[in-house]
């Protein structure tokens, strides 16, 4: 990142291009601005860049192809549909909220998820297993896997089949970010979290796959107290009886 650069330049790209696809103007079969030329009209880094469509890419909203010629760039594929649309609206407000009561709120709704989905036969974890192997990537920066991180509990939200609380997660998905982002300062190993986190995301999936839903509440509770607490941001929360 060029010296100067403020550290979440990238959240500018993603913001951008998350506007331009909810006011609709760009939509599936649209071509984004290249590298360069969004770089230039954001007045970020061009790694900035990268960073952002990376993560729209692994939300299923773009595809990427290198090289030359008609196909290379990134391309878009899917829009924010619905009631998504509107909540995603609402991060810019989400990121007011107070630390307590997000951690509070997110144990509620993802204890209920993890829950909800194990108790079906069948859960659709795709989504969440495509973020979980983009998350395994060794060059992955903080901000990209904590993005990706929250990604992760969206996606297993939505295939939980209540569009409430995935909508609401749609909500709060920059309030998250920008929280945990906070606490990266302060883990003196960062390498050491990432593995603990990618084994606490596989172990909760893993839960929910098997149908054991105490045990993914369970599991999914201490993953979200124990980072913001390994990051100083917040004291043990108890566990969710």
């Amino acid at each position: 990142m060029p010296a100067g650069q403020p550290a979440r330049a990238w959240r500018l790209v993603l913001e951008h291009i998350e506007r331009d696809l909810l006011d609709g103007r760009l939509g599936p079969g649209d071509r984004l601005a290249s590298e360069r030329d969004l770089a230039a009209d954001l007045g970020v880094g061009r790694s900035s860049v990268r960073e952002a469509l990376r993560v729209l890419e692994v939300m299923g909203l773009i595809r990427t192809a290198t090289g030359s010629g008609p196909q290379s760039g990134a391309i878009v594929i899917a829009t924010p549909s619905g009631g998504m649309s509107t909540l995603l609206r609402l991060q810019v407000a989400a990121q007011g909220f107070p630390l307590d009561d997000v951690v509070r709120t997110r144990l509620l709704l993802e204890d209920a998820v993890v829950a909800d989905l194990a108790r079906q036969p069948r859960p659709d974890l795709d989504a969440a297993l495509r973020v979980l192997h983009a998350m395994d990537a060794d060059a992955l920066t903080p901000s990209e896997f904590l993005a990706l991180d929250a990604q992760l509990h969206l996606a297993l939200a939505e295939a939980g089949g209540n569009s409430v609380v995935a909508a609401m997660m749609a909500g709060l998905r920059t309030s998250i970010e920008s929280y945990v982002q906070q606490g990266v300062t302060a883990i003196t190993d960062w390498s050491a979290m990432t593995d603990v986190l990618r084994a606490e995301h596989r172990a909760i999936v893993t839960a929910i796959s098997r149908g054991d839903a105490d045990a993914a509440r369970g599991l999914v509770h201490a993953h979200i107290t124990g980072y913001y607490t390994a990051a100083g941001l917040t004291r043990p929360t108890p566990p969710v009886d």
